[in-house]
Formats: structure tokens, sequence, C-alpha cells
């Protein structure tokens, strides 16, 4: 797959998880392609936490507007009836628990469910933004991410960089599968048909589990 396929996989998969009524915050990157796939008839209030409840779809080219965009720096689009306010705001919504799912980006995720999404040892970055209080504050995490960086594992054992959060993760989309974060380790739901079970477990360092009811992912 190249990139553009494999950002519209994960994305495409994730959509489907989201449900009528929920309220979702999108982090940046995988996260944001998100409401390009979501089904028809499935009504989601999608929430950036850089202050707007009610985003929509990215604008179509040349129908950009530099005042609305996503807390990536990314145009985006707001649904009628959608709200924008300050980030303090945003943030009271995040952390007083009325996002129902959080879809992030990861570095690294281990099969305690474990989440590191900020920081390199030794490189310059940016700083957390907002991960620390969405995966604590949200009902559900959903990891949108490559399965492998460079052709190394990023779904591991134990994580090795500095962590957002300890055990908040609860799902897994990657361009090779779909996964849940149990107490017994991190289960292989789906399996998307360009990859075998062979393929999937080098491409994993944690002892991944194979669900006897394993499908083909969804899209």
């Amino acid at each position: 797959m190249d990139k553009d396929q494999v950002k519209a996989v994960i994305a495409r998969r994730v959509a489907l998880e989201l449900k009528d009524g929920d309220v979702v915050n999108l982090g940046i990157g995988f996260p944001t392609e998100v409401p390009n796939y979501l089904p028809k008839g499935v009504k989601v209030t999608l929430q950036s936490e850089n202050g707007l409840l009610g985003m929509g779809p990215t604008p179509a080219s040349g129908e950009e507007d530099k005042n609305m965009i996503n807390a990536g720096g990314g145009f985006i689009t707001a649904f009628p009836g959608a709200s924008a306010f300050d980030s303090a705001k945003s943030f009271g919504i995040i952390r007083g628990g009325h996002v129902d799912v959080t879809v992030l980006g990861a570095m690294q995720v281990d099969q305690n469910g474990d989440l590191a999404n900020w920081a390199i040892p030794g490189k310059r970055i940016s700083g957390m933004g907002g991960a620390m209080d969405l995966i604590v504050g949200a009902r559900r995490v959903i990891l949108a991410m490559e399965h492998t960086a460079k052709g190394d594992p990023k779904i591991l054992k134990k994580c090795n960089l500095p962590l957002t959060a300890k055990g908040q993760v609860n799902t897994i989309v990657t361009e090779m599968g779909f996964m849940e974060v149990t107490e017994k380790g991190i289960v292989l739901k789906e399996l998307h048909p360009d990859f075998s079970i062979e393929q999937i477990k080098a491409a994993t360092d944690a002892d991944l589990i194979i669900a006897d009811d394993l499908i083909p992912m969804k899209q």
C-alpha cells in the first residue's frame, strides 16, 4: 500500500466505530481523515481541541477558509449548528468526561494499553498538546496509526518512549488490522486481506492474540 491507501484504510475503519450521538475528538495526523469516511446515516458531533464542536469534513480544494482549521492546522468545515469557543472551554469539555471517543495517533502502544505519542528523547518535539487530557478524559480511546515506523514495530510488549498515559487505550487500528486491548493482551479481531497472520505477527513486538472468530477487516 502507498501512504494514501494506508491513510484511507485506517480512517475508513475507524469511522465504522463511531455511533449515532457520539461526541468524538480527533487528534492530528491520520485521525483528521476520519470525517471523510463517516457512514451515511451516522450522525456524530466532532470536536477539535482548539475550540470547535460540530466539525465537518475537509473542504474541497479552493474552498478553504483560513479561519477554519483543526488542532493540527489543517483546513476543516463546520456543520450547521456548530459552535466555536476558546481552548479553556474545549478542555473543560474533555476533562469533564463529555467526549465519548477520542481518535489519536501514536508513536508506540503496548500490550498493557500504555500510549507514547508526544516525545522522542534527543529530538525537538513541539509538546504533548491535549493528548494527556484526551486519553484519560474520553470514554473510549482509539489509536489510528501505521503498524510500523520505518520497519520497526510500534505495537510493543512495553513502550520505551516517555508515556502519555498508562492503561487507557481500548482499540488499535492500523493498515494491517483491527485490534482490541484486553486484560489478556492485544487481540487481533480483524485482518486486512492484503496481509497474512504471519506478516502481522512479524510486524508486532507485542504478543498478539489471534481471535477465534477472526474476520477480514471491515471497510
